[in-house]
């Protein structure tokens, strides 16, 4: 079969091409640039573009498909020659969805919390020798690859993304899937740029709930209000299963799971994460891995890459970097360090950095979201703001936001380093969370900081 990707340099659509290509599909693809760590990989495996750009003569009537990333346009030269010939066209997650329509579809959704259940329940399967096909959206410790489609596997595991599928389908990702078993973890507004109201983002979790087929199962977490109503008010007839966090302790910054078996010491740590944990051992189960089994496998989870990351560590410093920027996640990883690390200082430090999270009008959102901190930095990027084409955000703007008189703010990227290599790490914990770097902050000069 052969495939033609438009934009193959996103994380996304650069994974799915590695894995048809592993599959023996014959591969090409475009874009007008390519990033790392997409490049590298695409060039080990012979799929690099020769040159960036678009380029119609690529697209002939004897490709069997096209698939189109978000990162291109509507008008993209390549897109508008497929349409003319009249080829078939798929976006990301509906090609996803043709690889696995005769498999047992497994799609993990929710505003928070999906890449590390998907992680969690990928680390299991891994552990006993299971194989499954998947597509998670981290780098996973024992993965070489972020999708992985096979003819034989019976299950395929898929983080199930809200984010739209394509620039001429303006559908949520997940909604394409159709799966036979789903979890929900919560629901929390974001993505303010394609779901301007909460209702309407809400909205996208309901239509989640009935794309469940028939006689299917979900498994939702019934501590988050919006969740336990979107699923039960569904009509969808599908087994609804709820799950909760479990018990746990903290003693001398080792998180213990409760077990039947005892208390079970374990590498993740916060209430979000053993919430999550909670999701994952249902869906395993699910799978055909039982309660000890899954316990066995979990205590060896270190977590999902650039989530709740320890970047270095002494006996009297710690930092983590984490990828939580939406203000739900930004509250619950605060509060997962500061329980950890309760007597040490927590110095949170949080870019502004997304669509949503440069809004004057979101920005209301984050009240209360750093208040676990001990010391509360954050720091945006005029120019990012002006680059998006929002309005501009004030100091004051940001301060009354979080509700916060002694919260630091820095609209300057050296400023902001400057302050972070002047401090003194002794007996603290920094937390850097960011979906962006801080405008160029180095994260290895980061951990000479901690020693």
């Amino acid at each position: 079969m052969k495939v033609h990707f438009i934009a193959i340099g996103g994380s996304a659509m650069h994974n799915l091409a590695l894995a048809l290509h592993h599959k023996g599909y014959q591969v090409t693809g475009s874009d007008d640039t390519i990033f790392e760590p997409s490049k590298s990989r695409l060039l080990k495996e012979g799929l690099l573009p020769d040159e960036f750009g678009w380029y119609p003569e690529k697209i002939t009537s004897d490709l069997d498909a096209i698939v189109l990333g978000m990162h291109a346009k509507q008008d993209n030269p390549e897109l508008l020659k497929a349409q003319e010939l009249g080829l078939k066209i798929y976006s990301y997650p509906e090609f996803l969805y043709e690889q696995a329509k005769d498999k047992t579809r497994v799609v993990i959704g929710g505003s928070h919390g999906k890449t590390t259940i998907t992680s969690m329940i990928l680390h299991v399967m891994h552990y006993h020798d299971r194989d499954v096909d998947y597509m998670v959206g981290a780098q996973l410790e024992g993965f070489d690859v972020m999708v992985k489609l096979t003819n034989d596997n019976d299950f395929i595991v898929l983080e199930g993304d809200e984010y739209l599928s394509s620039p001429i389908d303006r559908r949520p990702k997940f909604h394409l899937y159709k799966p036979n078993i789903a979890l929900l973890s919560g629901i929390a507004w974001d993505h303010i740029n394609v779901f301007p109201t909460y209702e309407n983002y809400v909205e996208q979790f309901s239509i989640f709930v009935d794309s469940i087929v028939q006689g299917g199962s979900i498994n939702y977490n019934e501590e988050d209000p919006e969740v336990k109503r979107v699923v039960e008010a569904s009509e969808n007839p599908i087994r609804k299963l709820a799950y909760h966090t479990p018990e746990y302790s903290v003693e001398d910054g080792q998180t213990l799971l409760e077990t039947p078996e005892g208390d079970l010491p374990i590498e993740v740590f916060g209430k979000h994460n053993l919430n999550n944990l909670a999701g994952a051992k249902w869906i395993c189960q699910h799978m055909g891995i039982d309660e000890d089994d899954f316990y066995e496998a979990i205590s060896t989870f270190k977590g999902a890459s650039k989530r709740l990351e320890k970047i270095a560590e002494s006996s009297q410093s710690v930092a983590y970097k984490d990828f939580a920027h939406s203000p739900s996640k930004v509250e619950a990883t605060t509060q997962a360090v500061k329980e950890q690390y309760k007597d040490r200082i927590v110095v949170a430090c949080l870019e502004l950095h997304t669509y949503s999270s440069l809004n004057a009008e979101f920005l209301k959102e984050y009240k209360g979201a750093l208040d676990a901190a001990d010391i509360a930095v954050v720091f945006y990027s005029p120019h990012a703001v002006e680059i998006k084409k929002l309005k501009e955000v004030s100091h004051q703007q940001i301060a009354e936001a979080f509700e916060r008189d002694d919260l630091i703010i820095y609209t300057n990227s050296e400023d902001f380093k400057s302050y972070l290599f002047s401090q003194d790490y002794n007996n603290k914990a920094l937390l850097l969370m960011s979906s962006g770097n801080y405008g160029g902050l180095d994260f290895d000069e980061v951990k000479d900081l901690i020693s």
